[in-house]
């Protein structure tokens, strides 16, 4: 297990520094004209602009920009600065002033969508072809079919016009401004959760084990919850930690909708904006995140399930 653990993290951070190398070459093959307004382009002289991108490093060959930018990474953590979304602020301080909302909005929009999507799940498996098991269906075919732009405009009309809740997120009307945002945030995980845990459970109940404790006369609560239950939430438990990390991560689509001042719009503003040093960090963030929910996930499926090992080679058994 220690072996495993240790490979599958090299790996990782093998990974992230692979695809923050490659992004950071590939934003210097960008014209240095975009690092500059347009204002800065037509009012100021070609010299005074060379200047600026000699004392910031950017006319240096490539491999000694990227040699600097780890160096400063490994020995000082410090991703440089701003230049355009928050000019001059430290990335670092740029990142963790949006990440704090995210984190706040994307755990308690998670805890719904499990809640919820558990709960009813089991029921739908419990109660199945029944009313519920077709409102739930239906629920989930809906959420999948129906672009999310349709979906959230819906649930703004409805919670601002009926509910008469807070259309736009703003801080002088926390908490009621998130609640929309956060519902929004938690309709596709709930749709996933009650889908997944359906499918698993069923598959379990067609199970032969199943069959022999109803056959000693165990209720089909005891059933449902000792053995199906267990059972059918392993595979969930794999999405878990990603899910954790995305939502936290913040959703661009939901948090621009909203206008929340989250980690969403952030990748695709210092991208329209040519903030160079924000988008490395944001991709070295993103790209961390999703890789290790994965490692997370599988050595959470390894501590549920104890059928589940994991070896030194790197295979799940």
């Amino acid at each position: 297990m220690v072996k495993y653990i240790l490979k599958r993290l090299f790996q990782s951070l093998f990974t992230v520094l692979l695809v923050v190398t490659i992004v950071f070459l590939l934003l210097r093959l960008m014209p240095t004209d975009y690092y500059f307004t347009e204002d800065e382009l037509m009012k100021l002289p070609q010299e005074v602009l060379n200047d600026r991108l000699q004392a910031a490093g950017l006319l240096d060959p490539p491999l000694v920009q990227l040699g600097r930018f780890y160096r400063d990474l490994f020995t000082k953590f410090d991703l440089g600065t701003s230049r355009r979304v928050q000019a001059n602020q430290p990335v670092v301080k740029v990142i963790a002033g949006k990440f704090g909302i995210s984190m706040q909005m994307g755990l308690i929009a998670l805890a719904i969508s499990i809640v919820l999507g558990v709960v009813i799940g089991v029921l739908q498996a419990r109660f199945k072809d029944g009313v519920l098991d077709h409102i739930g269906t239906g629920y989930t075919v809906f959420v999948n079919a129906v672009p999310h732009l349709v979906t959230y405009s819906l649930v703004l009309a409805f919670g601002a016009r009926v509910l008469g809740l807070p259309s736009m997120y703003s801080a002088r009307k926390l908490p009621l401004s998130m609640y929309l945002p956060i519902f929004c945030l938690s309709i596709g995980s709930t749709a996933y959760y009650m889908l997944w845990t359906r499918r698993y459970m069923v598959d379990e109940l067609n199970k032969d084990y199943i069959r022999l404790a109803k056959l000693k006369g165990l209720s089909t609560r005891k059933v449902m919850f000792r053995h199906v239950l267990k059972n059918a939430f392993v595979p969930l438990v794999q999405y878990l930690p990603y899910s954790i990390l995305l939502t936290v991560g913040g959703s661009l689509l939901v948090e621009r909708f909203f206008s929340v001042p989250g980690m969403g719009p952030l990748l695709t503003d210092s991208i329209g904006r040519y903030d160079t040093n924000l988008v490395q960090a944001l991709v070295m963030l993103y790209a961390t995140m999703g890789i290790l929910g994965v490692f997370l996930g599988d050595l959470l499926m390894a501590l549920v399930d104890p059928r589940i090992s994991l070896t030194g080679k790197g295979d799940v058994r």
